[in-house]
């Protein structure tokens, strides 16, 4: 027999039980997400959970994330050739190759340089759009180079490895890396690449184009993702400039990612065709814009 001073206690205990049971049960179906309110109203709140970024902390979020067109860890890294054909964007992009053969030529002298800037002038001067694909030796060996790419607004910066070397077996005949240590030169690219600032990205492009599905298997946990290109200039070597022009302009359609490069001792025609590129992409109603923007796009 329940005493009549506690019914108003057991009826009390009774409420608080059941609301705390519904409450319990509305955590459960929402998934795991904790409620707070906002101006007065009340809504509920996924719990976060963030893929972290190489070398990163919580407290020190990554430059080379600010740029949009960063990737997700997945099982596979994924390859984009080109942006959408609809529009009128195109992406020029440079890539700065270094090996440890052309540190050495330019220790020996038998070279002058790898850093083109009638290149950079030019884009500078017309304020054009470009994103710069760079290897961890060519940014060390070239610091103020760099820093003059990351200052400016409309350049990105990119990952091309950190010695130029090759990411599968039969590659140009570049020395190769073993499959295990592809990761780790990359991610020590970004680490490289850091400091400076700027539109950093998450972009990667394999030095010659060369990969397979166990390269791309082994950079996925970096969350990078991988950049081809669909019109190649063929400035590397080239002895005329008039070819690279024509290489370019029969093959750019809206959304396209042009390769080039501004390694000016082995590129030496690149800063001389690219006025005549940037007129035939305006006589085509064509815009360079960042590869961020192009790929944004598809």
């Amino acid at each position: 027999m329940i005493r009549p001073w506690l019914r108003p206690l057991l009826c009390v205990l009774v409420a608080v039980a059941v609301l705390g049971a519904a409450a319990f049960a509305f955590g459960l179906s929402a998934g795991g997400r904790s409620a707070s309110t906002t101006g007065g109203g009340s809504f509920v709140q996924p719990v976060a959970t963030a893929v972290p970024s190489v070398g990163t902390t919580a407290q020190e979020p990554r430059r080379a994330d600010t740029v949009p067109g960063a990737t997700r860890v997945g099982t596979r890294a994924p390859v984009v050739d080109h942006g959408s054909r609809t529009g009128n964007r195109v992406a020029l992009t440079f890539d700065a190759d270094m090996t440890d053969g052309m540190l050495a030529s330019l220790r020996a002298g038998r070279v002058k340089s790898y850093a083109n800037l009638r290149i950079l002038d030019l884009l500078e001067r017309e304020e054009v759009a470009a994103t710069f694909f760079l290897t961890g030796k060519w940014v060390q060996r070239y610091p103020d180079v760099t820093r003059r790419i990351a200052d400016n607004p409309r350049f990105e910066l990119a990952n091309h490895t950190y010695g130029h070397a090759a990411f599968t077996g039969d590659c140009y005949d570049l020395p190769s890396l073993p499959v295990d240590e592809l990761a780790g030169d990359v991610a020590k690219t970004f680490e490289v690449i850091k400091p400076y600032g700027g539109r950093q990205t998450r972009y990667f492009r394999f030095p010659g184009l060369c990969h397979d599905a166990a390269t791309l298997d082994a950079l996925a946990p970096l969350g990078v993702t991988v950049v081809d290109g669909d019109v190649v200039s063929g400035d590397p070597f080239a002895t005329a400039w008039k070819p690279l022009v024509r290489a370019v302009l029969d093959h750019v359609r809206p959304g396209s990612v042009v390769i080039m490069h501004v390694t000016e001792a082995n590129a030496a025609m690149t800063d001389e065709a690219l006025p005549h590129i940037l007129d035939g992409l305006r006589e085509r109603g064509l815009v360079a814009a960042p590869l961020s923007e192009v790929l944004a796009v598809a």
